[in-house]
Parts: C-alpha cells; sequence; structure tokens
C-alpha cells in the first residue's frame, strides 16, 4: 500500500467498503475494494490540488493583466489632464484679446 494515502483516507476508503461488503465477501476481498478506493481517492484530490493550481495561475495571470491595463490608463488619464488643462487657459486669453479689441473698437 501506499505511504503517501494519509490515515484519514484510509478509513474513510475502509467505511466504504465496509458498507458495501455483500454476503460471503471475504476480508481479503473487502481489503482490496478498500485499497481501490484509496487510490481512487489520492487520484481525485490529485485531480483537484491540479485545478486549484491552474484556477490560480489564471487568476494570478487575470491580475497581472488588470494592474498593466489599470497603468495604461493612468498613463492616458495624466495625458488626457494634461490636454484639457491648457484649455481654459486657452479660452481665457482669448477672451482677454476679445475685450481689449472690443474697447479699441469703442475708443475710436
Amino acid at each position: 500500500m501506499n505511504n503517501k494515502v494519509s490515515k484519514e483516507t484510509q478509513e474513510q476508503a475502509t467505511k466504504v467498503a465496509k458498507g458495501t461488503q455483500k454476503k460471503g465477501q471475504t476480508k481479503e476481498q473487502t481489503k482490496l475494494i478498500a485499497q481501490g478506493i484509496e487510490k481512487g481517492i489520492a487520484e481525485y484530490k490529485k485531480q483537484q490540488s491540479k485545478k486549484s493550481r491552474e484556477s490560480d495561475k489564471l487568476r494570478k495571470q487575470k491580475a497581472k493583466k488588470q494592474a498593466g491595463v489599470a497603468a495604461n490608463e493612468v498613463v492616458e488619464v495624466a495625458t488626457t489632464e494634461a490636454a484639457t488643462n491648457k484649455v481654459p487657459w486657452v479660452l481665457l486669453a482669448v477672451s482677454w484679446i476679445g475685450f481689449l479689441a472690443y474697447l479699441a473698437v469703442l475708443s475710436k
């Protein structure tokens, strides 16, 4: 039997094997069934841990991508803000030039 299987798994397998035991079934047969169940449980746990690792990898990749996208958005926002900060000053200068031109026309 594989020593990597925990005592808890062995006990679970034995319980299941005894629970499904048929009349006239020998202890050896029950023991073999329990070993098969243990292998099944161990294989299931391996598959679940593999799935868990894969989902963690995907989650980390998504987090990296989102961090990269967020950094790009910050740069875009900063560039846009710089351009929009000039607009009010240009409008103010144009309005003053227009006001001064209006006063020049009135004083003639």
